[in-house]
């Protein structure tokens, strides 16, 4: 007799075709072992027993789904109920000659939806993925792990995929199982330690984790390491993401590809979330861009846009490698803004932490259950000074997660440059280690030679894979070749942050003047190895917090003095060889130290400050620097050869005077004098470098920065041809009390708009 049949409907969404249904032959139950391990979430190959195989008469269909009532298998039309075994197994011989596409009808709490099964799906890994993720040089790490939207044989969803080779079994939990895993367990793919899954069905802004059945029977909810978008934190699940954005930048990216070191670089630094506190990407996009503009900047500098748990940590304590941090908006946000300020002509460094990330138990930290992203021993993965674990940068694929997310960024968001954060203590195993709580190399050193391998390996990847793209070192010690080649044993970086010159500086700086006279060399010594690397000048974020007060409050005497100081030592600053940095807030004198609640002390611009002029003087002087730093070439076009740069006199200590010259390519002269101390100097003879008229093109001490006006507006330098300070010529010039001037040939400035001018400009990215 042939079996009875009934009609079925999707009842959920009633757009299903009504299906004929037959029962399914029963099929053996599996053997208990195999489904207990599957029910637990510790299989290693759950597609071997689960979705269909061949068997004597016919096709087996085996599915697990704990928590439905019915579960039908659908082929060519026709509806083949299975039988639920124990366990919340269901399970059929459908009679067909093979394996062929099918798709399940299940009922549960009374609803009944259709889907495709997962477990009929080949692995969507290729060969060659995971034989780079097993040699640790996949460079696009994560196109093949982390979860990827795509069609698979027809069927759209998603394949979940992530490093766990100590587990004893991965699944997947998310919105579409109700955070439930035992009907999404991911197989192992052999010995490279990866487990993966393709779930039909599953799209864009699900949100996911995986659950990890640890070695000593624990189970573990951990987020994606490769996410490429996150929660907002305090939520810590991942989500699935694909971008949609189709940039709009591409003549600022083929002109970046042309871009040497010599060109001009000035950094404005920015905490994007207390920039203007509230702001998204998206308004950032406008609003920032627009101030970077006017204030003439090259580049910004973002502190880490990664996503991160703690915001006091400003970005630091990285949980989220592969995700700019939700609080502002999604990736595609993120990449709206570097698009536009691209298309603005303003390049985009982001800070990149890999040195360390925090101990949060749903993160990196023990991520299956065993060190596996830190070293196993303790002396090397704890970080002292923060808390956090430091990555095993001599595991193969540690560093191949971290050198393919230094590509992923220049690639996949753009970006301009890399600034390492704490490359020290990478550097070095005894890094705030005392006595016996670090571990010497296989040489009985104290060189971390695992972290120099990787950040060898990831400079090299990145200048090859991303031509234009700088990489930029936080080093504040006197490690050799920093920015020399990898092929020259050098670490390969492109530029290095000086942070000798940052510290003499300003200890000059915070002395009063009288007293700077018995400390001159603290300004002259950094000419002594400024050419040893490839320099960035930096005064960032870190010189601003933690009790070291605002960049104007560092300096000494009254209100009017402090500003003096500031506005010479900015001026100083641009002319002194290396790239510049300024974080955000100082170029226009803010008072209080930085806050990342509340960002830069924008009120102090407004009309009703009292000081608001005072200020907004600095901040015309910031952006005079800038366009007059990008307009001569004298000023960054050598700042790697010595043969630019010349003292005039380095040793005028009882006048606190400093006065150099710089040189561009063609050999034509630009002229820095400080005058540091609290007097002016009348008729002060100064050697130039060549004859003729020459002329004052910046004096800080002009009124509108905020200065008294003491050259009251004089800008012609007339030299009277006697031979000074090993110069052919020289003149008496007046020196504003702590002020800085700059001068130029007058016939320089005089074709300033001419032809002879516009050749000596460096090609510099189309303004949109």
């Amino acid at each position: 007799m042939a079996a009875p049949t009934r009609r079925s409907t999707v009842r959920r969404t009633g757009r299903a075709a009504p299906l004929t249904l037959s029962p399914a032959r029963p099929a053996p139950p599996l053997p208990a072992h195999e489904a207990e391990a599957l029910v637990e979430g510790r299989h290693h190959d759950p597609h071997a027993v689960l979705g269909a195989h061949p068997v004597p008469g016919g096709v087996c269909i085996r599915v697990l789904r704990p928590h439905a009532q019915r579960v039908v298998a659908v082929v060519d039309g026709e509806g083949y109920e299975l039988t639920a075994q124990n366990e919340g197994f269901f399970a059929g011989i459908v009679p067909v000659a093979e394996v062929v596409p099918y798709s399940l009808r299940v009922t549960a709490d009374e609803v009944e939806h259709e889907e495709q099964d997962g477990y009929r799906f080949l692995p969507t890994l290729s060969e060659l993925d995971l034989h780079l993720i097993g040699e640790g040089r996949h460079e696009q790490l994560w196109t093949a792990l982390g979860s990827r939207v795509h069609v698979v044989a027809g069927i759209r969803g998603t394949t979940f995929a992530v490093w766990a080779p100590n587990a004893n079994g991965v699944r997947v939990i998310g919105d579409f199982n109700g955070w439930l895993g035992t009907a999404h367990p991911m197989r192992s793919l052999g010995s490279t330690g990866v487990w993966e899954l393709f779930v039909p069905g599953v799209a864009e802004g699900t949100r996911y984790k995986y659950e990890i059945a640890t070695r000593d029977g624990r189970m573990l909810r951990k987020a994606d390491p490769m996410a490429r978008s996150a929660e907002t934190p305090p939520a810590t699940a991942s989500i699935v993401h694909t971008s949609a954005y189709e940039w709009q930048d591409g003549e600022w990216m083929a002109a970046r590809s042309g871009r040497a070191h010599d060109a001009p670089l000035s950094v404005y630094e920015v905490h994007l979330p207390s920039w203007r506190p509230g702001l998204t990407y998206r308004r950032l996009a406008t609003e920032l861009t627009e101030y970077v503009s006017e204030m003439g900047f090259t580049h910004v500098e973002l502190m880490p846009v990664t996503e991160h748990p703690f915001g006091a940590s400003w970005g630091y304590q990285v949980s989220g490698f592969y995700a700019p941090t939700s609080r502002l908006g999604s990736p595609d946000d993120f990449r709206y803004l570097v698009d536009a300020l691209h298309r603005a002509g303003i390049g985009v460094i982001m800070d990149w932490v890999p040195a360390h990330f925090p101990k949060d138990d749903w993160a990196l930290a023990r991520f299956d259950g065993e060190p596996l992203y830190e070293p196993s021993d303790p002396r090397r993965a704890e970080h002292p000074d923060w808390g956090t674990l430091e990555f095993d940068f001599g595991r193969t694929e540690v560093r191949n997660f971290l050198v393919a997310n230094a590509v992923y960024w220049c690639e996949d968001f753009h970006i301009d440059g890399l600034r390492v954060d704490a490359v020290a203590s990478m550097l070095y195993l005894d890094y705030s280690r005392t006595g016996g709580n670090w571990v010497p190399n296989i040489h009985g050193g104290r060189e971390n030679l695992d972290a120099v391998a990787f950040l060898q390996e990831m400079n090299a990847t990145v200048y090859r894979r991303c031509p234009g793209v700088m990489t930029i070192a936080e080093e504040s010690t006197a490690w050799p070749g920093v920015t020399r080649p990898t092929d020259q044993d050098g670490l390969g970086f492109g530029l290095k942050w000086n942070m000798g010159w940052m510290h003499d500086s300003l200890e000059y700086m915070q002395r009063e003047p009288a007293h700077r006279r018995h400390h001159h060399h603290e300004m002259t010594f950094s000419i002594a190895y400024a050419y040893s690397e490839n320099y960035v000048l930096p005064i960032s974020h870190d010189e601003v917090v933690h009790g070291k007060r605002s960049l104007v409050g560092k300096m000494p005497g009254d209100w009017w003095q402090q500003r003096a100081n500031l506005r010479a030592y900015l001026a100083f600053m641009w002319a002194h060889p290396g790239k510049k940095l300024l974080f955000m807030g100082q170029e226009f004198a803010q008072g209080t130290e930085w806050d990342h609640d509340t960002g830069p002390q924008w009120a102090v611009l407004g009309d009703d400050w009292p000081a608001a002029a005072d200020h907004r003087g600095i901040r015309e002087l910031v952006r005079d620097l800038n366009s007059g730093y990008r307009a001569e070439p004298a000023l960054w076009s050598r700042d790697t050869d010595p043969s630019g740069f010349d003292w005039i006199d380095n040793n005028a200590a009882e006048d606190n005077v400093f006065s150099f010259v710089r040189y561009d390519g063609a050999g034509h002269p630009q002229v820095s004098i400080s005058n540091l101390s609290a007097t002016p100097r009348s008729h002060y003879r100064v050697g130039l470098p060549a004859r003729g008229a020459w002329e004052v093109v910046l004096d800080t001490d002009e009124v509108r920065y905020g200065g008294s006006g003491s050259l009251a507006g004089s800008t012609a330098v007339a030299p009277d041809g006697l031979p000074w300070q090993g110069h052919p010529t020289s003149a008496e010039i007046t020196l504003p009390p702590l002020a800085t001037i700059w001068l130029r040939p007058a016939a320089a400035a005089d074709q300033e708009d001419g032809e002879d001018r516009e050749d000596r400009e460096a090609p510099r990215p189309p303004q949109a």
